[in-house]
């Protein structure tokens, strides 16, 4: 194996009790894809078919109003993450969503008839599935209350907290539209939370 293949299966056994035979057996099945900026790793309206783990790069889960063109970005996926559109891969069922590069990103996945022959065969991977769908569940579910419970100011410094870079590296309309504000708000925000550190 590389060494980028060493990271890959390092994290998939933090993230689960996978063995060595787990991680050997599962091999032929993650494959290496390079996702250039701007370029898609699933589509509107097209069934999600691979579950990704971002080795390099960024990107954004968003809704594009048919009717309007107007995008919400929804989530951001960047190292050490899974990106997938997740309730269309488990029910391969079309998308309602884009997921799009916002860098040059590497990824490795694995299809979906791939990972659930695993979830068949070996019950440490059937454990992965159980603990990969947990995992989503609460990102949603995180998203939904914080729009409930949270400031706008809280949404933004927990997104830092996930993404620490962010800032530096998509463009700022990008924050807003996942924080629902207006540029402006965001740039006195930002200049109201760089004042606090100061005092």
């Amino acid at each position: 194996m590389t060494d980028k293949n060493d990271v890959v299966f390092q994290h998939l056994q933090t993230f689960a009790p996978l063995n060595d035979k787990d991680i050997i057996d599962s091999q032929p099945f993650w494959k290496a894809r390079k996702i250039n900026k701007g370029d898609y790793f699933n589509m509107q309206s097209m069934v999600c078919k691979d579950l990704g783990l971002v080795v390099k790069g960024i990107f954004r889960i968003y809704y594009r109003n048919p009717e309007t063109n107007e995008e919400k970005n929804i989530f951001f996926f960047s190292e050490n993450q899974f990106v997938v559109s997740f309730r269309s891969f488990i029910s391969q069922t079309a998308c309602w969503y884009f997921i799009e590069a916002m860098e040059d990103s590497e990824i490795f996945f694995i299809s979906h008839k791939d990972l659930n022959d695993l979830y068949d065969t070996h019950p440490n991977w059937a454990k992965f599935g159980r603990i990969l769908a947990e995992s989503f569940f609460s990102i949603a579910q995180t998203r939904t209350e914080e729009f409930i419970f949270f400031s706008h100011e809280q949404r933004y410094l927990r997104l830092l907290d996930e993404h620490p870079h962010i800032i530096e590296r998509i463009p700022a309309y990008h924050i807003s539209s996942y924080l629902g504000i207006t540029n402006p708000s965001l740039s006195r925000m930002r200049k109201r939370i760089e004042k606090k550190k100061i005092e």
